[in-house]
């Protein structure tokens, strides 16, 4: 991995310009992530499909892209392409109300990024807010996302934070909040 990028406010949104390659692949696929990122953001508080546009989230997927999702979660599973992928942010706007991105560190190789997101998400159902870090790895080929494989910190806290109340099981000791080193 060669190159490392630490941003601590939202991506700055770069205009999509179809596939990237030459020599600028590199700062193109931290581009085309940054672009992805805000597209995301912008997606989910607008309340997903039918109520947002897909087009920018489009721009940066690659035709046959997969994303892995842990299965535990409420939108786990395989979703492949666009419409895949479209269908996963569908369900992650119906889960959550909002995503804030506090810090996003890029490390940016000749064909994957390593990108560790620490964010605020707010619940759709419950209005809790969680705090969190998922790292994932990115594949992009010619400037756009063919695979991504996020990495949630804790799986567990993402299903307690849409969990209704009544459905939350009893604990005797708080549950403690680590962050990543």
């Amino acid at each position: 991995m060669s190159a490392e990028n630490t941003v601590n406010s939202s991506p700055t949104t770069v205009p999509a310009t179809g596939p990237r390659t030459g020599e600028g692949a590199r700062g193109d696929a931290l581009a085309v992530l940054q672009e992805f990122y805000a597209a995301e953001a912008a997606y989910i508080a607008a309340g997903g499909m039918g109520k947002a546009d897909f087009g920018a989230l489009a721009a940066c997927l690659d035709p046959e892209v997969v994303m892995y999702q842990a299965p535990g979660l409420p939108y786990g599973g395989t979703w492949r392409g666009p419409r895949g992928i479209e269908e996963f942010m569908a369900a992650m706007s119906e889960a959550w109300q909002s995503l804030e991105f506090l810090e996003q560190r890029f490390v940016v190789g000749a064909d994957a990024v390593v990108v560790m997101n620490r964010g605020r998400l707010k619940a759709r159902a419950t209005g809790r807010i969680l705090d969190t870090s998922v790292m994932q790895l990115i594949t992009v080929k010619d400037g756009l996302i063919t695979e991504m494989h996020p990495f949630y910190w804790d799986t567990m806290a993402v299903a307690e934070a849409l969990r209704p109340e009544e459905e939350l099981p009893v604990r005797d000791d708080p549950p403690v909040t680590r962050r990543p080193a």
